[in-house]
C-alpha cells in the first residue's frame, strides 16, 4: 500500500495473512487511532439526515462516511490479496473487523490450546 501516512508503514509490513491476526489487529488500531478514525468502531453508522435536518447532524454523517472510507482503505490495504477479495465489498469497517475476527481468532485460540496441551505432559 503506497502511503501517505508514515504511519501506514507499520501496515504495509505487517500484512494481515492468517497466522499473524493478532499482531495485525494491535497494529492496525495503533494506525486508526493515531489517524484519529478509530471513533468509527465505536458509533455505529449515523442515519441519513432528512432536508429538514440540523446541519450538524449532515456533518456528523458525512464526517462518519469520510473516516469509515479512510479506515476501510487501512483495513484493505494491509491484507492479503485473497482477504480483501472476500472483504472489498463490504461497506462497514466495523463489520469487515468483526469478520476477520470470525475467521481468525477461532484458529488462534485453537492453536494455543494445542500448543500448551504439548507443554503439559499426560498423566496417566
Amino acid at each position: 500500500m503506497a502511503s501517505f501516512n508514515p504511519l501506514a508503514k507499520i501496515l504495509d509490513k505487517n500484512k494481515l495473512t492468517g497466522p499473524n491476526y493478532l499482531d495485525w489487529k494491535m497494529n492496525l488500531m495503533l494506525m486508526v487511532t493515531a489517524a484519529k478514525v478509530y471513533w468509527v468502531f465505536t458509533i455505529e453508522e449515523p442515519e441519513l439526515p432528512g432536508p429538514d435536518a440540523p446541519q450538524e447532524d449532515h456533518d456528523r454523517k458525512s464526517k462518519w462516511l469520510e473516516d469509515n472510507e479512510m479506515t476501510k482503505c487501512y483495513i484493505l490495504g494491509s491484507m492479503s490479496n485473497v482477504l480483501q477479495q472476500q472483504h472489498i465489498g463490504m461497506v462497514v469497517t466495523s463489520d469487515i473487523t468483526l469478520n476477520i475476527k470470525e475467521i481468525f481468532e477461532e484458529q488462534h485460540h485453537t492453536a494455543r490450546l494445542l500448543a500448551i496441551r504439548g507443554l503439559i505432559p499426560p498423566r496417566w
